[in-house]
């Protein structure tokens, strides 16, 4: 069975959102591409007070000074499409009152006729979280299990009650609910985000960063889910975080998704081959010039994809 594939929609400073965005998912549904996805970056701050994903020394990239919001860009989107599901890799949970980002999703789940999948993190800007977060970044885990029990509490059936550190909901009306519920997925960057994982969500968003960690990042869900006694399957969806180019790359070691299309798809038949995975979201947006230059690319990796079997 081939490996679904999805594309990152544009949100950053070199596209026209408003022009871009349906543009670019009308394009990729039409491509063949199954799912279309958006991610979170709230402010660049100017200079960094700490490295990117908090790694210290590690500059943080241009394009973080503008990055559209990922729901209104995933209704841009579903407006423009059929078929396509919606997805957001991720949403850091912290930044987000837990029902109104409820709600929000269910509404947009409802708009798209039941196309929404809501991918969840804890986020690491410590600058994000004192512009923006509902808690402490050292409260981070608790905020995102209540946003997962607020989150199924309100797409649930009416009435709807919920007490939390965060959130007080009285017995209580809240629609629209979903249209089927919402797969909530979640990165499993640690062993308490892994237990998080295989015990309350629907699937896992790994980031692919080389074949031969995906295959033991794969087995280790695996076991810790026979461990639990979990039953349900887990869904499973790949981010590969691409730096595209029209040459091949020459660095002395070349990082997985970094080059032309023969190289990104290379690394994606990769990753692909050790079966760890369903789907494979491939950002491409962040690299490429323009919304022309994005739908090319993304038609010329989708067909070197399926040519190679993936």
């Amino acid at each position: 069975m081939a490996t679904r594939l999805g594309l990152s929609l544009p949100q950053g400073r070199q596209y026209a959102i408003g022009r871009d965005v349906p543009t670019v998912a009308r394009a990729a549904e039409g491509i063949g591409y199954e799912s279309l996805w958006v991610f979170e970056r709230i402010l660049r701050p100017d200079p960094p007070t700490q490295g990117l994903y908090g790694i210290p020394g590690m500059p943080w990239p241009d394009a973080y000074r503008s990055v559209a919001d990922p729901l209104i860009t995933l209704t841009l989107a579903a407006s423009a499409t059929e078929r396509a599901r919606l997805g957001t890799s991720v949403l850091v949970a912290p930044l987000h009152v837990p029902f109104q980002l409820a709600r929000s999703l269910a509404s947009l789940d409802t708009a798209s006729g039941g196309r929404v999948v809501a991918g969840l993190g804890t986020g690491w800007s410590h600058d994000e979280y004192a512009a923006a977060s509902v808690a402490p970044f050292d409260r981070r885990g608790k905020v995102l299990d209540e946003l997962i029990d607020v989150c199924h509490a309100v797409w649930g059936p009416d009435p709807v009650t919920y007490e939390g550190e965060l959130t007080t909901i009285v017995p209580s009306a809240v629609g629209p609910k979903p249209v089927r519920p919402i797969p909530i997925l979640l990165p499993a960057n640690s062993p308490r985000a892994l237990r998080r994982l295989v015990d309350r969500a629907d699937g896992w968003m790994p980031v692919g960063t080389g074949a031969d960690k995906l295959a033991e990042q794969a087995q280790a869900l695996k076991e810790l889910a026979a461990e639990r006694a979990r039953t349900a399957p887990v869904q499973s969806v790949m981010r590969a975080n691409t730096r595209y180019t029209a040459r091949p790359y020459e660095g002395e070691r070349r990082a997985p998704f970094q080059g032309n299309v023969a190289q990104i798809v290379e690394d994606l038949e990769a990753h692909a081959s050790t079966g760890a995975v369903e789907e494979i979201l491939i950002e491409l947006q962040g690299s490429t010039r323009d919304a022309e230059e994005l739908k090319d690319v993304a038609a010329e990796v989708y067909e070197a994809a399926r040519a190679a079997g993936i």
